[in-house]
């Protein structure tokens, strides 16, 4: 009787880690599954390997030498604890992978539309963690939308199906990347179903070094494109960050640069390391300019930051920057995670202290275009007295992103985590208020287009708006 290539394969792994296990008797090493996040973890004393797994998938995610975890693993009790940024991870001893894991998917398999959409919408259905909150009526949005799939579904077609998906679900941090080829199509597409707009259009770093450069009277920055700082008049401070990335040191050539751009580079090289590694060279980056800032700014009376254009990034990085306003170790938030028809036990978010805080008074600026990680900094000022919030609310997309990446190489992302305040208040959609409003429109380009139409006007409006809270 033949041995199907595949079941041999799992049990030569098998047998083999087996021994590995014996000879080492590491109680590290083995087969994990997590607490909710859908992965799967194997360590060996070389080698850890993650897999992406579903009801009806389970896919190589990523793999690495061991040594990249160091210092960040830990038994607890029979749980396996995971640090990594602001989360704790926790994963179960399993006796093997499922024989999904070692099942290898034809070329037909992996990019036909069916498997692929099912996969996405199986991600889905386990996962995200608002179907109550934006109350939606899962079954009949999945069957409506199943309808619309078949195996000639076209990879522009299912992409765009995918895309009208997120947008139902409300999911802040949903996002599909196809291939560049794809979403391509899909843009020019668009563009025929919708007119022109003349009306200019400014990016983010655009519209915040306008504003910048309107508040910097004296520009003290340097060394970075991502902060900006100096003073404005009256002896106030002024600091703004345009992102929470993009600061770690990952030794890009002036080749990758030129041929990908900057930030491709950048996410090409971090996507490839270990995540935990990655956000700790994004702590020290950005440590190492916020001491420069708050060194020169010291002797400012007040300071403005300004976080208004910050889409967000890393929670590590928002939480560092805070860090240089708090004097002692605080609980800022909690947050849990979907597992199953549940949620995790809420893990605790703390607000380290700063060796020599600012806390002269401090005016956080917002807008509706302040999102995720720019959100948690915002959530750490609820807890922070000196500290005023100007602006608008902030988008209401707190939760932490869950990637995946689908059977067709596509990378996707589904929101899958609760974030609290420490009073137990969650900000999801409705985003966190401000101490004096300026009304900012929602839309982004309509908000963008105000504040750059009147620069010195919005500068007068925000210190209008110290000014009064100033006299409270």
């Amino acid at each position: 009787m033949k041995i199907r290539i595949s079941i041999l394969f799992h049990i030569l792994i098998t047998l083999l880690f087996v021994g590995c296990q014996k000879e080492t008797s590491n109680p590290l090493y083995g087969s994990w599954k997590s607490v909710g996040y859908g992965k799967y973890l194997v360590l060996d004393s070389i080698n850890y390997a993650f897999y992406d797994h579903t009801d009806i998938s389970c896919l190589p995610a990523q793999k690495g030498d061991i040594s990249l975890f160091d210092k960040r693993m830990h038994l607890q009790n029979d749980t396996l604890i995971i640090t990594k940024g602001t989360g704790l991870y926790s994963y179960t001893r399993v006796k093997q992978l499922p024989e999904l894991c070692f099942q290898k998917l034809s070329e037909d398999k992996r990019n036909d539309p069916e498997y692929n959409f099912e996969v996405f919408v199986n991600t889905i259905r386990n996962h995200y963690a608002y179907f109550e909150l934006n109350k939606i009526e899962w079954d009949s949005l999945y069957t409506r939308t199943k309808r619309n799939v078949s195996t000639q579904t076209t990879a522009v077609e299912l992409y765009m199906i995918f895309e009208e998906l997120i947008v139902a679900l409300n999911d802040n941090h949903g996002y599909v990347e196809p291939t560049d080829e794809v979403y391509q199509e899909a843009e020019k597409l668009d563009a025929h179903s919708r007119e022109t707009d003349t009306v200019p259009e400014y990016g983010d770093f655009q519209i915040a070094q306008m504003v910048a450069d309107v508040y910097l009277e004296e520009n003290m920055t340097k060394d970075s494109g991502l902060v900006s700082w100096g003073r404005t008049c009256d002896n106030i401070g002024y600091i703004q960050l345009k992102a929470m990335w993009l600061f770690a040191d990952l030794q890009l050539s002036k080749e990758e640069i030129e041929e990908k751009g900057y930030v491709d580079a950048y996410v090409d090289t971090f996507t490839k390391m270990n995540e935990g590694e990655y956000i700790k060279k994004e702590r020290a980056g950005v440590a190492k300019v916020m001491d420069q800032v708050i060194h020169d700014l010291w002797d400012t009376d007040v300071i403005i930051l300004d976080i208004r254009f910050n889409g967000g990034g890393q929670d590590a990085v928002a939480l560092e920057v805070m860090k240089r306003f708090n004097n002692k170790k605080r609980l800022i938030a909690t947050k849990k995670t979907r597992a199953g028809k549940g949620y995790t036990q809420p893990i605790p978010i703390y607000l380290e202290a700063s060796s020599r805080p600012y806390l002269k008074p401090v005016y956080l600026l917002t807008s509706q275009q302040t999102g995720s990680a720019a959100e948690m900094a915002t959530m750490a000022t609820l807890e922070l007295k000196h500290i005023k919030r100007i602006g608008s609310h902030t988008q209401g997309a707190t939760s932490d992103a869950l990637e995946k990446r689908l059977p067709n190489g596509w990378y996707f992302t589904t929101s899958n985590e609760v974030y609290l305040d420490a009073r137990g208040k969650c900000y999801e959609n409705i985003g966190l208020p401000v101490d004096y409003d300026l009304h900012y429109p929602d839309d982004r380009q309509t908000f963008f287009r105000d504040v750059a139409n009147d620069l010195e006007g919005d500068q007068t409006k925000v210190f209008k708006g110290i000014e009064v809270l100033n006299a409270k």
